[in-house]
C-alpha cells in the first residue's frame, strides 16, 4: 500500500464496517471499563465464548470500583472456564490501582494504561482508541494478519523487526477523525474476511489495496508460528472423602491455575492407572499426611495446557487416618458447596460427577 491509497482505503473500509459489522455488546459503549474487560477476555478466547462471560461479569461487577472491592475468589469463579487465570488476577489488581491512584477514573494516556497490571501495548491502544477516540495504533492477531497481507510482508511478524514494521504501518494508516471506529473496522475485517486459511478476497473491501492479493501470496502470508512440540502427560486427581465432604486445596502462587481450588492432583506414570494403586496411595500420604483407601477410577478426562496434552484419571479415596500437612490451604467441602469455589475446568468436571452421587452411592 502506498500512502496515497490511505484515504480511499479508509473510506471503503468504514463503509464496509457500517454495513457488515457484528453487533457485539462491548461495541455499544464507550465505557473504558467495559472495553477493558472485553479486551482482556478476548485474549486467547473466541468472541462466541466471551459474550456470556462478559455479561455475567458485568452483572456482578458493573464498575471498576465494584471489581476492586470484590474478593479475588469470586473474580476467579466468574472467570472459570476462560483459562489463563493470570488475566483475571491482573484485572483485579489493576482495578485496585485505578480506584486507589485515579479515584476510580480510567486513565486515558497510553503510558498510564500500559503501567497497569496486565495491560500491554495492544490493550492500551484499544482502550485509548475505542473509549477515548485517541489516535492509537493496534496490532493483535487479526490485524497482524491483515497488515502483513496488505503490505506483502513475508518476514516473521512476531520478531522484533516484524513488530516494528507492523506497528509503524498501523500508526501510518490511522485517520485523524474517529480513529477508534477505524481500528474496530480493521479488527473486524481481519476476523471476518481476512481469515487465516481461506481469506474471502472477493468480498474484501481492501483487495485493490492488498499487495498479497495482487501477487497471489495471501495463503503463505503471514509467516506461520513455529509449531509447538506437544508433550503427553498423565495425572491423577484424588477426591479424598471424610463423611459427606471432600478435600479441596487452593493452588499456590507459582503453580498452574494459582488461586483456584482443586482436588489432590499429581503426575503419574501412564501404566500406574489401576495397576499401581499402592504407589498412588503413598503419593497421597506424602502430599496430604493422610492414609487413604483408594477406590476404582470413576472418570477420565483429556485436556491441553500450553504445550502439554494431559490425560487426567479421577478417583475417590476414603480417609482412613492421619493429619493434614501444614503449609497448604485445605478445606473440607460438601458437594453442594462446590459451586462456591473457583475450580479449574477439569476439577469442575470431576466436581460435577461427585455432585451426582447420593450419600448411599459413596464408597
Amino acid at each position: 500500500m502506498d500512502s496515497t491509497d490511505y484515504s480511499s482505503f479508509r473510506r471503503k473500509l468504514l463503509k464496509w464496517y457500517g454495513n457488515d459489522a457484528r453487533d457485539l455488546p462491548w461495541r455499544r459503549t464507550a465505557d473504558p471499563y467495559q472495553i477493558w474487560i472485553s479486551e482482556i477476555m478476548l485474549q486467547q478466547t473466541t468472541v462466541a465464548a466471551v459474550i456470556p462471560y462478559f455479561e455475567r461479569f458485568l452483572d456482578r461487577f458493573p464498575t471498576v470500583a465494584a471489581l476492586a472491592a470484590g474478593p479475588e475468589n469470586e473474580v476467579l469463579r466468574l472467570w472459570e472456564g476462560l483459562g489463563y487465570y493470570s488475566r483475571a488476577r491482573n484485572l483485579h489488581r489493576a482495578a485496585k490501582v485505578i480506584v486507589e491512584e485515579y479515584a476510580g477514573l480510567f486513565p486515558s494516556e497510553l503510558n498510564l494504561l500500559q503501567a497497569l497490571p496486565g495491560i500491554g501495548r495492544y490493550t492500551a491502544g484499544a482502550i485509548a482508541s475505542f473509549a477515548f477516540d485517541q489516535r492509537a495504533p493496534i496490532v493483535e492477531a487479526n490485524t497482524l494478519r491483515l497488515y502483513c497481507r496488505l503490505i506483502g510482508f513475508e518476514g516473521d511478524p512476531r520478531s522484533r523487526a516484524g513488530q516494528e514494521v507492523l506497528w509503524s504501518f498501523a500508526e501510518s494508516i490511522l485517520p485523524r477523525v474517529h480513529p477508534g471506529r477505524f481500528n474496530q473496522a480493521l479488527m473486524e475485517l481481519g476476523a471476518l474476511i481476512c481469515a487465516p486459511r481461506e481469506p474471502d478476497c472477493a468480498a474484501c473491501p481492501a483487495r485493490v489495496f492488498c499487495r498479497a492479493h495482487r501477487e497471489g501470496s495471501q495463503l503463505r502470508i503471514p509467516q506461520p508460528k513455529q509449531k509447538v512440540v506437544i508433550t503427553h502427560q498423565t495425572e491423577a486427581s484424588i477426591a479424598i472423602r471424610k463423611g459427606a465432604q471432600y478435600l479441596l486445596r487452593e493452588r499456590k502462587a507459582g503453580e498452574r491455575w494459582a488461586g483456584l481450588w482443586d482436588f489432590v492432583r499429581f503426575e503419574i506414570e501412564p501404566d500406574e492407572a489401576g495397576s499401581a494403586l499402592p504407589g498412588m496411595i503413598e503419593i497421597v500420604a506424602e502430599k496430604t499426611g493422610f492414609l487413604v483407601e483408594l477406590e476404582p477410577q470413576i472418570l477420565e478426562l483429556t485436556h491441553s495446557v500450553t504445550r502439554y496434552r494431559i490425560t487426567l484419571k479421577c478417583y475417590v479415596a476414603k480417609l482412613i487416618q492421619g493429619k493434614l500437612t501444614t503449609g497448604q490451604k485445605w478445606k473440607w467441602v460438601p458437594p453442594a458447596q462446590f459451586d462456591q469455589y473457583p475450580l479449574s475446568v477439569t476439577a469442575r468436571q470431576f466436581a460435577k460427577r461427585l455432585q451426582q452421587f447420593s450419600i448411599s452411592d459413596l464408597p
